[in-house]
């Protein structure tokens, strides 16, 4: 219980202490004009009230990822809190609010568009295609994973291929109607359902009989798999993810000044943490342990378990949160992704273009759309598997935009320099172990690994000297 509380302490100083540190480096500007003001289109561009923005952030970059994930790292033990806690204040939260304070820097630019502008037109034509895929695969996944749960609940009267369909269309269409006319209106609610269902299991927790693990270092994997870099990317919403780089500048557009940039952005990645920390926990706990829990995941899969742990605990209340979870919220991820892929494309097709009249909505929807669909049609396990390859790199990658920015403008930039090197690592060690990538010895992996955080280590101190030897030349100069 001790452990919990501590680390559900540890989440919400870190957004009152170290969310100002960073707020402070990056120097806000409520005089700036926000581009939800400057580029006001009706559709993608417009003013939104905070909480709301927040609500829409926190549902965009969460969904069911800090459910799902938290429960299927939980099986390591509590070594998956300690990553939680420390990965959600340094790496996640850190990462989001760059994601989204650059992107409303820059006229609400998407990912793709900050990597060219900070690393370069080589790295930003590989990014547009690990982030497309990254979105194509997200909303393929939270395609099927629905439309299969539909099927199933429904005892086959709505056919999953129906309900593909079905769910499809409504990405369509909120992918390219104005942001307030579904987006901002629903997900609110849908936000606070998720707030609702962890804090229930929250309380459901702490008055259990069964107790709640304390803190150890222990790995407790009943297979003993390795916790580096493992639960690094089993546990990534709740932790971080590149999927958020790729949702913040949605809400980038509708920021109305500076100021609120700490709250949606860097808010909305401790509230995941929060909710990823309940879960985890929740799935050690209820299961009387790792051994209880994987079992679990084996017989029924993340959503098995979400489903058991809400109606136990929660009885007839549960079953509809669990419902409401495990269908409406991946549809609610699923759609964004569908809609900043539409946004990422269109920006691209225009750049190549070079023309100032934007591509069609409708069809640069369908372009990314139709593979996604296609590839909703097959096994969706089949697709978890290289999300979370995909989706630390891309989070790697603006963590390195975020170092290079500070750099730059002449700011403290280890607070983002530190966690990319760190998940610089993750990646390059994940690659080689990981099955469905090389599958190599664990020991060569860990030291393969050592090798591209050598690599941008080198790169990152070279720039660290150039910077400090350009800002003595200035003051030389002013002397």
């Amino acid at each position: 219980m001790l452990t919990f509380f501590t680390a559900l302490f540890l989440l919400i100083a870190g957004y009152m202490i170290y969310g100002k540190i960073v707020e402070k480096i990056f120097v806000i500007n409520d005089k700036n004009p926000t581009p939800a003001y400057e580029t006001n289109d009706g559709v993608d561009y417009m003013p939104m009230h905070p909480i709301k923005g927040w609500l829409i952030q926190l549902l965009n970059i969460a969904g069911l990822g800090p459910v799902f994930g938290a429960v299927a790292g939980a099986v390591y033990g509590p070594p998956a809190l300690i990553w939680i806690v420390v990965g959600c204040i340094f790496a996640g939260a850190v990462h989001d609010y760059f994601a989204g304070m650059l992107s409303l820097r820059h006229n609400g630019s998407q990912f793709p568009a900050l990597v060219e502008r900070y690393l370069g037109k080589g790295v930003k034509a590989f990014i547009y295609i690990v982030s497309l895929a990254l979105m194509i695969l997200v909303t393929a996944a939270f395609t099927a994973g629905p439309a299969e749960l539909i099927s199933l609940k429904t005892n086959g009267a709505i056919p999953f291929f129906a309900a593909l369909v079905i769910i499809f269309a409504y990405f369509v269409m909120a992918a390219v109607l104005p942001i307030n006319k579904i987006i901002g209106r629903i997900y609110p609610f849908f936000g606070a359902v998720l707030i609702i269902m962890a804090v229930s299991v929250m309380i459901g927790l702490i008055f259990s009989s069964t107790p709640i693990p304390n803190l150890t270092f222990e790995n407790q994997h009943p297979e003993g798999l390795p916790v580096w870099p493992l639960i690094m990317v089993t546990i990534s919403c709740g932790a971080i993810s590149g999927f958020h780089s790729t949702q913040s500048p949605i809400i980038a557009r509708t920021v109305k000044k500076e100021s609120d940039g700490r709250k949606v952005f860097f808010g909305a990645m401790i509230a995941e943490g929060v909710i990823a920390l309940i879960w985890a926990t929740a799935g050690m706990t209820f299961f009387h342990g790792t051994g209880g829990l994987a079992e679990a995941l084996a017989a029924g899969g993340p959503a098995g378990v979400i489903d058991t742990i809400s109606i136990e605990m929660l009885g007839s209340a549960g079953a509809i949160l669990a419902f409401l979870g495990a269908i409406i919220l991946p549809i609610t991820t699923g759609d964004t992704a569908l809609r900043s892929s539409r946004m990422m494309l269109t920006e691209a097709v225009a750049s190549i273009k070079k023309s100032r009249k934007a591509p069609k909505m409708f069809w640069m929807t369908i372009c990314v759309g139709t593979p996604a669909f296609l590839l909703s049609t097959i096994d969706y396990t089949f697709l978890w598997r290289y999300l979370g390859f995909t989706n630390q790199t891309v989070a790697a990658t603006m963590l390195w935009v975020a170092t290079v920015y500070l750099l730059k403008e002449g700011k403290l930039h280890y607070i983002a320099g530190i966690p990319a090197l760190f998940m610089t690592g993750v990646v390059g060690t994940y690659f080689l172990y990981a099955p469905e990538t090389l599958n190599l010895d664990y020991g060569i992996s860990v030291i393969g690994g050592l090798i591209p955080v050598a690599v941008t280590g080198f790169l990152y101190i070279k720039a660290i000297m150039k910077q400090r030897t350009a800002a003595v030349k200035d003051a030389l100069y002013e002397h």
